[in-house]
C-alpha cells in the first residue's frame, strides 16, 4: 500500500474550520456597549465607520479612543478617501445622558457626515412554557 491516508488530515481541517467559524464573530466585538433594544433591525452596509460611546462617556472609532475635540477631524480623515460619503454608525450605551449622545452626533454632523445611523440590539422574545 503506497497510498496516503487522508482521513486524519480531513478531521484536523474540519476541526480547525469549526474553531475559526466559532471564534471569528467573537473577535469583531469591539467596545463593550450596552445597547438599547428595539424591535426593528438596522440595515447592514458593506463599508462602515462605527463610533462607540461607552458608559464612562469615552468615545471610540473602532477600537481607538478619540477625545470629543478630535472626533470631527478623525471622521473627516476616514471619509475623505471615499468618493461617495459613507454613513457613520453610532453605538451609545443606554445609560448615557441624551446630552452626551447629542454632542457626539453634533461633532459627527459638523465633520460632513450625511447620514448617522443609530445602532440598537434586537429585542429578545421570552419563551413561553
Amino acid at each position: 500500500m503506497a497510498e496516503i491516508n487522508v482521513t486524519p488530515l480531513v478531521d484536523v481541517v474540519l476541526v480547525l474550520l469549526i474553531i475559526f467559524m466559532v471564534t471569528a464573530p467573537l473577535m469583531q466585538r469591539g467596545i463593550d456597549v450596552d445597547l438599547p433594544r428595539t424591535v426593528s433591525q438596522t440595515a447592514e452596509q458593506e463599508e462602515r465607520i462605527v463610533v462607540s460611546v461607552g458608559k464612562d462617556a469615552k468615545i471610540f472609532i473602532g477600537d481607538v479612543e478619540i477625545p470629543l475635540q478630535d472626533l470631527k477631524d478623525q471622521i473627516k480623515k476616514r471619509i475623505a478617501g471615499h468618493e461617495n460619503k459613507t454613513a457613520v454608525f453610532l453605538r451609545g450605551d443606554k445609560t448615557l445622558s441624551y446630552e452626551i449622545i447629542m454632542q457626539v452626533m453634533d461633532e459627527m454632523k459638523r465633520s460632513g457626515v450625511p447620514t448617522i445611523g443609530l445602532v440598537t440590539e434586537p429585542v429578545r422574545e421570552k419563551r413561553r412554557k
